[in-house]
């Protein structure tokens, strides 16, 4: 379950689905506080935001049947740190194919769902950084792919020619899932810091 004790930076972590405890447990072994996001009420408090890997199609119909869709939405664009990984990078893109759906499209990108091949592709690559420390690794799973990248978007990492973390203000993404390494990983190093950053410079929603 979600851990809020101590004065620790406080970030929500999108529980309806997909792999959520993963990155709870990755966020709380950086000195973070976190809470399992299921209305809108986990909302409030919060310094930032993670929108984990899973299914996105299933990520879309839960958030509206818990009614969670525009809260979230609001929380998304209030300016606080957010991390999307996989599934979570497919809802704040700006355009999405293989099939085209809903996003919220904040995050100028455009992504094709399972880009790199389903399940059978899936493994851990070398990404190629000059802000990453050298072989640095990530794990795909199902993996969206970008395909092009907008204006303000900078691309943090690749693998092989394709861009696979990239960050737009507040906002960083990834193709694969960076809490699923075992130890700590540098992007949720980044993450971390961003959510400190953020935390000292102002306060929670």
């Amino acid at each position: 379950m979600a851990s809020e004790a101590g004065g620790a930076p406080l970030v929500g972590v999108l529980a309806l689905q997909g792999d959520f405890l993963d990155h709870e447990a990755a966020l709380q072994a950086q000195g973070l506080r976190t809470r399992q996001v299921r209305a809108a009420r986990d909302l409030q408090g919060l310094h930032a935001i993670v929108l984990p890997g899973g299914e996105s199609t299933t990520m879309l119909t839960l958030l509206d049947v818990e009614e969670l869709w525009q809260p979230l939405g609001d929380t998304l664009r209030s300016g606080i740190p957010v991390l999307a990984t996989c599934a979570g990078m497919i809802l704040l893109a700006q355009k999405v194919e293989n099939p085209s759906q809903r996003s919220y499209g904040m995050l100028p990108i455009t992504v094709v769902r399972n880009g790199y091949g389903r399940q059978l592709h899936s493994g851990t690559f070398r990404l190629e950084s000059d802000v990453l420390p050298k072989d640095t690794t990530g794990t795909f799973i199902r993996a969206p792919r970008i395909t092009a990248v907008g204006p303000g978007v900078d691309v943090l990492a690749r693998r092989g020619a394709d861009p696979v973390l990239v960050q737009h203000g507040p906002l960083l993404a990834a193709c694969f899932h960076p809490e699923l390494q075992p130890g700590s990983h540098p992007v949720v190093e980044r993450f971390a810091a961003m959510v400190r950053k953020h935390a000292v410079a102002g306060v929670g929603l």
